[in-house]
């Protein structure tokens, strides 16, 4: 497990035998199909690319193109159906399950359009959670400034349902930010807020990503938002080209 968590400086070498690329996050000839009663459906074809440290990337395109399915390959929430996806250095389909799972919670934070706050705990306490998990040293204060810095020092204690969309997703920022995570993926961040609140968080969710430089991957509609990333790829028809 260690040689999982420790290997960010490891060279990723795809099936071939070639030098690839050293990205942070790099997808290698991915494709993903599904098998439906009528014949198979490709969603993801060829996809290559690589994201590097500090990098920020927005992934655009018509609903139901497949951003957030690729997404969810470039996380290692789920596996495509041939090619490869590296993180920090590790190709994904060698490893299980459970070294997905232990890689993602070392370096990975999410934010989604949904926030995925657990209802039954305060905001304090769904920022510590992740932090208590890997067994992170003073995980209230970590929680509790990140908390502070978004504004939110006086909702610690309130549960998810007392608290507005934008205060929910501060929450689910703090959380992503608070375990220093070398890869953030964000998936429609502001899709359930106004236009008001969602410039809000953006400017922190920026603000905070440059002080950090976490490697930002974002999946969004909102092309003004994408245009502040560095970066920005579409995809059409299953297939990635540069915007």
């Amino acid at each position: 497990m260690e040689n999982i968590l420790e290997s960010s400086e490891n060279a990723l070498v795809q099936q071939s035998g070639e030098q690839a690329s050293t990205g942070v996050v790099a997808a290698t000839r991915l494709n993903k199909s599904v098998s439906l009663q009528s014949g198979e459906l490709n969603i993801l074809h060829d996809i290559n690319l690589s994201v590097d440290q500090g990098e920020s990337l927005a992934i655009v395109g018509r609903s139901g193109s497949g951003k957030t399915t690729l997404l969810g390959l470039l996380a290692g929430l789920d596996t495509p159906t041939s090619g490869s996806v590296s993180m920090l250095g590790q190709r994904l389909e060698q490893l299980d399950e459970d070294e997905r799972a232990a890689l993602r919670a070392r370096n990975v934070g999410f934010v989604f359009q949904s926030f995925h706050l657990l209802p039954a705990m305060t905001a304090l306490e769904n920022v510590m959670l992740p932090l208590e998990l890997i067994g992170e040293n003073g995980a209230e204060k970590m929680a509790r400034d990140y908390l502070v810095e978004l504004g939110l020092q006086d909702r610690l204690h309130s549960f998810p349902s007392q608290l507005s969309g934008g205060e929910q997703q501060r929450v689910a920022i703090a959380r992503a930010f608070a375990g220093r995570p070398s890869v953030l993926f964000a998936d429609e961040p502001t899709g359930n807020l106004d236009a008001d609140t969602g410039a809000q968080i953006i400017e922190q969710l920026f603000d905070l990503n440059a002080r950090e430089k976490t490697t930002l991957i974002m999946v969004t509609h909102d092309e003004a938002l994408a245009d502040r990333c560095h970066r920005v790829v579409r995809i059409d028809n299953g297939s990635l080209q540069e915007a």
